[in-house]
């Protein structure tokens, strides 16, 4: 085999294994040779079936042409655009309604159920059925992930990260893929939700929504935002819950501004659902026992459990994802060994298959045993640990309201054989599914008026809110991060939440630096320096060597002090000789330099090594443009930008 086949064989194997970004995180992808890709494959992934996608995926990429009186009316007037985020608050209720009713499907043709109910309600399900179908279900999407091998090559962006460092853009195609990964993971019986499908897909069309009306980056923003919170009221029948989903986890704030098309856009997707037939996996909590003040204690005790359970519950995934990469597998087979692994734990219960819909209702019917409750925690959060850490689509919203269900029923039955006063065991199990969905997704205020829309009662929903918030500080202080923001941190990036903190990258210094600057020779003397540098001109020299290496600087007023000698040469005066900037480095990280430094200005280097001078930055400059740019993001949090 020649050089050029070599490099070209390894270039292929690298991009077929960049795509498990569809389906794996970044920590998953690594160089073992045992990952090696099929021969059979690689003919698959790069012949007819690769055309096929391309053809499948052609509309997505059709622009649609909107006139220009269109366009101006969205971005002149507020009230345009919210009739824009009420069609998007129609495709999200779609999104919702048809990923839900083919995922149902789904589960009824291949653990072939009749009138017995949803699959996580069952109490008897085939064994083999049971084993087999989350095996074969990991088995197509790893096929399904070598077919778009050659053909995508990038990580898909979701709504958090779009709207953080993307300005709300993102790709209905790659949305799309994710959407049908999501089903082949659900309808399998993998222990994840469908949030992450729908929510996805949703979100995507409404940045397309956007793009092709040409909004504002804000208003772009606020349409993804619309999508995703609109598919999450039309899944829980919860218009009000779904609006803050948007606010808390995909916009990332809350203001008048955002208000009326979010609003907009979750009533009309729960509209939309209603109109189609409704999701059939919305939950309804009947009326509990009001809690009372003297209840404050336990709740606040269980808000504090909950937070641990979902520390443990991510902490848990992250080692199955390392236990996956360690196992002598091709990275294609994993999801296959993980369907076989949540299948085998099944057959203990099948409410450890799929999100749990159903099994919170019987929960929440109550009978359990403290055994049977304890080992059903364990084991849900043991199979959706392994769901994602095998490769497995789908997001812990949902399956983190079974594990509050089981959380606080546990806690209200210790409660009880304690003897202590106390909500009942029921209230327990409603307040842990909030307090534990906070700690994993962290959204104290969706849960509480998803709470508040499911059972009607205030008190309840104070008691939920009183849980989250002692849920998510646990979380905050003891982990730092909900399940998205940690899943941020482990490939590397620094965001927090959905606020848009793209423009403080986008301000790097290459793009701030000064590129006309005076150099000067440190062996030069203040006499010809005196001369060559009159008062008056910059207030900064750059030290130079004969290769143009970074020397240090000299300011003006020390070349003109009256005090030195003639005689003495430039580099007896020259400052900050190891301190310098890169081209790349950011504008907080700037600004911490020159504080560090205690510097008005510094010197922009291209490399450390050669240390070639490429510019020069002043600290009264970084801090004029980052203030600007703050100024500008208060004038759209606030609604006072200027609409034309």
């Amino acid at each position: 085999m020649t050089f050029s086949n070599t490099m070209e064989k390894s270039l292929q194997e690298r991009r077929l294994a960049e795509v498990w970004g569809f389906l794996l995180p970044a920590a998953s992808l690594d160089d073992n040779k045992k990952q090696r890709i099929p021969p059979v494959f690689h003919a698959m992934s790069g012949s007819f079936l690769a055309s096929g996608f391309r053809r499948t995926f052609k509309w997505l990429r059709h622009v649609v042409h909107v006139p220009y009186y269109v366009r101006a009316l969205v971005r002149a007037n507020e009230i345009w655009l919210t009739v824009l985020a009420s069609a998007v608050g129609v495709l999200a209720g779609i999104s919702a309604w048809l990923m839900t009713g083919t995922t149902l499907y789904a589960h009824r043709i291949l653990y072939a159920l009749h009138n017995e109910g949803h699959l996580s309600g069952l109490t008897v399900l085939s064994p083999w059925r049971t084993v087999i179908m989350p095996c074969l279900g990991g088995f197509t999407l790893g096929v399904f992930g070598l077919i778009l091998a050659r053909r995508f090559r990038h990580r898909p962006v979701d709504p958090i990260e779009a709207n953080a460092l993307r300005g709300g853009r993102m790709s209905v195609r790659d949305s799309a893929i994710v959407a049908f990964q999501t089903f082949l993971s659900n309808g399998s019986g993998a222990s994840l939700g469908l949030e992450a499908g729908f929510t996805q897909i949703a979100a995507a069309l409404g940045s397309w929504s956007g793009r092709v009306f040409r909004v504002r980056r804000a208003d772009l923003r606020i349409l993804v935002g619309c999508g995703a919170g609109g598919a999450i009221g039309a899944a829980f029948n919860a218009p009000i819950a779904g609006a803050f989903y948007a606010f808390e986890l995909v916009i990332g704030t809350y203001s008048l501004v955002n208000l009326a098309p979010v609003a907009v856009a979750t009533i009309t997707a729960v509209g939309t659902a209603h109109l189609l037939g409704g999701v059939s996996a919305t939950l309804t909590l009947l009326p509990h026992a009001p809690l009372s003040v003297h209840d404050s204690v336990p709740v606040v005790m269980l808000g504090v459990f909950c937070g641990l359970i979902g520390i443990a519950t991510m902490r848990g995934v992250t080692f199955a994802e390392r236990a996956f990469q360690i196992v002598p597998l091709p990275v294609w087979l994993r999801p296959a060994l993980g369907g076989v692994i949540v299948g085998t734990l099944a057959l203990y219960s099948p409410s450890l298959l799929s999100a749990g819909h159903a099994a919170v209702v019987r929960v929440l019917a109550g009978g359990q045993a403290p055994t049977l409750l304890i080992t059903l925690l364990v084991m849900k959060a043991l199979a959706s640990s392994v769901s994602i850490g095998s490769g497995f689509r789908g997001g812990l919203f949902f399956a983190s309201l079974y594990l509050g269900v089981l959380a606080g029923s546990l806690f209200g039955l210790g409660v009880e054989a304690l003897g202590l006063p106390g909500p009942s065991v029921t209230t327990c199990a409603v307040l842990g599914m909030g307090a534990t969905a906070v700690a994993i997704i962290g959204v104290p205020m969706t849960m509480t008026c998803l709470i508040l829309e499911m059972t009607a009662d205030l008190t309840l929903a104070s008691g939920v809110l009183l849980a989250s918030v002692l849920s998510m500080l646990t979380v905050r202080r003891l982990f730092g991060y909900s399940f998205a923001t940690w899943r941020f941190h482990q490939r590397g990036e620094s965001i927090r939440s959905a606020i848009d903190v793209s423009w403080l990258r986008e301000l790097t210094v290459e793009r701030m630096m000064q590129r006309d600057f005076p150099c000067r020779s440190p062996e030069m003397s203040l006499a010809e320096a005196r001369l060559c540098c009159p008062l008056g001109m910059t207030p900064h020299i750059i030290l130079v060597d004969g290769e143009g290496g970074y020397q240090g600087i000299v300011s003006l007023s020390e070349i003109h002090a009256s005090d030195h000698s003639p005689t003495k040469i430039l580099g007896a005066l020259a400052l900050y000789r190891g301190i310098c900037l890169s081209l790349e480095m950011g504008c907080q990280e700037a600004v911490s330099s020159f504080e560090r430094a205690e510097a008005d200005a510094l010197v922009v280097v291209t490399d450390p090594v050669s240390k070639q001078v490429a510019g020069l930055l002043t600290e009264k400059y970084v801090l004029r443009r980052y203030a600007e740019a703050l100024d500008r993001t208060r004038r759209e949090l606030a609604g006072e930008r200027e609409r034309v």
